[in-house]
């Protein structure tokens, strides 16, 4: 049995590369060396303000180094770090945190005001401590992060409970589907998963023995340099800098609080980085158009590695990527908070893989609704499912935990209810989350493959498909569109067309909405619950 965890793991990698540089953002570089040192005077505040074994920190902040920092301060005191969407209202921010059970709050200045409507509703939270990020001063109900992670400890800082594998991360997730879930990650679990990814690979069943060995041994390629390009509230942006920690590499952030292709690129060539992840074509296409509009304004020949996922990116975009980078490899992943690794497809040039088409990973398989495994070329829909480490369920959500994480002949699996299909050759054509699933005159019509369809149109910059009722087939197809700046918009015959050519006719929407913005979040994601009510009134009114 393996018991890693990640603060005994990233002080192994500050022991051995103390001066290295482990976060980065804009002019502020911190070392490997001050990276721990910041940490352990976290993990001391976080302990002298009473928090005991497990209790919650919420991470309430834009992508910095104090969100790394606060992350690994709560690992080496034991405590569990809880992501916040910053996007949240006060509402939701209270109903994450009480369902958290979150009793210490890091929050960014520019938060201050909804922190503070937050705080009146919660009693239970003791700690509040305010990043400052130039927006207003510190509230007179907090104390300056400053105040914790600037004070020099002597030793590495462990709580009287120590850490082990069991340790804990909360990953919330879903709010467009519903409220929010508690995804419960051992660390354990996570380490390894991360670990099989990683530029530097320890063995699996190894100990910090083993990380201090692969630490010191001659490397073939330099410490890996990211960008993660979403924010680290999610998933994507999270985890995929967790694993180049691990690896003893750097994280570098953009100072910039929304997607701007430029400051990317510009970050790119400034710091000669190696790889970025995004969140399929919501960044990917922005990313590409920068680098058609501008040939030749910047050198990313050192960028080897793009990593997505969560949204699909099409092979169109792919293949323009590569057109740029012929070096690059494109590695599309197929998984979600409470699954990694699912599958994936991976493009290199001259070989770019067909959108959202997966191969299945060794321990992944396509299930039937009664249990049986969807037969290759049948054209059978069934659910993506994993089997071994995974969360241990969601956060005093028993009910749901039995949906998602099962317990089959001794194994554990994992059923997120991502839909596909299995193709002759073994391939996966995804089809989306059965939660979005559109059922028309008995007809299954996922969201995701009619979106990619409309997407693909010149004039189309981004689209969203939900369902709107209807008395003859129960609902029927909408799709709320958004047009590229300077194209006109096609007319809806036009469009209809454009999707019956690649999709069966039954999956080409009745309605199209044309609005100025879909709204997706810095995470790629879109509310669809808000969209869907939008496209319901749109339609009723005739509009």
């Amino acid at each position: 049995m393996s018991n890693w965890n990640f603060a005994d793991v990233w002080e192994t990698v500050a022991t051995a590369r103390p001066d290295a540089p482990a976060l980065v953002q804009g002019n502020r570089r911190v070392t490997w060396q001050e990276f721990n040192r910041r940490a352990d005077g976290v993990a001391a505040g976080l302990l002298r303000g009473g928090l005991d074994h497990q209790a919650k920190v919420a991470e309430y902040l834009y992508n910095s180094p104090e969100y790394l920092e606060t992350l690994f301060g709560a690992f080496k005191a034991g405590l569990v770090p809880v992501n916040t969407n910053y996007r949240y209202t006060e509402g939701e921010l209270v109903y994450l945190w009480d369902n958290a059970d979150v009793e210490a709050v890091v929050f960014h200045g520019s938060f201050a005001d909804r922190a503070a409507v937050a705080r009146s509703r919660l009693p239970r939270i003791r700690l509040w401590w305010w990043v400052d990020d130039g927006a207003a001063p510190c509230p007179d109900w907090a104390s300056p992060f400053e105040e914790a992670a600037g004070v020099a400890t002597n030793e590495s800082v462990r709580a009287p409970w120590g850490r082990n594998a069991d340790d804990l991360l909360f990953i919330y997730t879903g709010g467009t589907t519903g409220m929010p879930k508690g995804v419960m990650w051992r660390q354990d679990d996570l380490f390894a998963l991360l670990n099989r990814t990683g530029e530097l690979r320890y063995p699996e069943e190894g100990n910090l023995a083993d990380v201090r060995a692969t630490l010191a041994a001659p490397s073939k390629h330099p410490p890996p340099l990211l960008v993660p390009g979403p924010p680290l509230m999610h998933g994507t942006g999270l985890f995929t800098a967790m694993s180049v920690l691990s690896s003893a590499g750097s994280v570098v952030m953009l100072e910039s609080r929304h997607l701007d292709p430029e400051a990317l690129l510009d970050t790119i060539q400034a710091e000669r980085i190696t790889e970025i992840s995004i969140v399929g074509d919501a960044f990917a296409k922005p990313l590409l158009a920068a680098l058609d509009a501008n040939p030749g304004r910047w050198d990313i020949s050192s960028l080897w590695l793009i990593i997505s996922s969560g949204v699909i990116w099409s092979a169109e975009v792919k293949a323009g990527l590569l057109r740029h980078n012929p070096r690059l490899t494109l590695v599309d992943s197929l998984g979600s908070s409470e699954a990694l690794g699912m599958a994936r497809s991976t493009s290199r040039a001259g070989s770019t893989a067909e959108t959202a088409g997966f191969q299945l990973g060794p321990d992944t398989k396509v299930i039937s609704d009664d249990g049986r495994d969807v037969v290759a070329g049948s054209g059978e829909q069934g659910r993506v499912a994993l089997r071994g480490r995974g969360p241990i369920g969601y956060y005093k959500d028993p009910d749901k935990s039995a949906n998602t994480f099962l317990l089959i002949d001794g194994q554990r699996w994992t059923i997120p209810g991502d839909f596909a299909t299995v193709r002759a050759d073994g391939s996966v054509q995804l089809l989306g989350r059965g939660s979005g699933c559109i059922n028309t005159g008995g007809e299954k019509v996922f969201p995701e493959e009619v979106e990619e369809a409309l997407k693909l149109h010149p004039a189309i910059a981004d689209a969203v498909v939900v369902g709107v009722p209807d008395d003859r087939f129960g609902e029927t197809v909408a799709a709320i569109v958004e047009v590229r700046p300077g194209e006109s918009r096609p007319g809806d015959a036009q469009l209809i067309e454009w999707v019956r050519v690649r999709l069966a006719a039954y999956k080409a929407p009745r309605h199209l909405i044309e609005v100025a913005t879909i709204g997706r979040s810095p995470s790629g994601k879109v509310d669809y619950r808000r969209l869907r009510e939008y496209a319901v009134k749109e339609v009723a009114t005739g509009r």
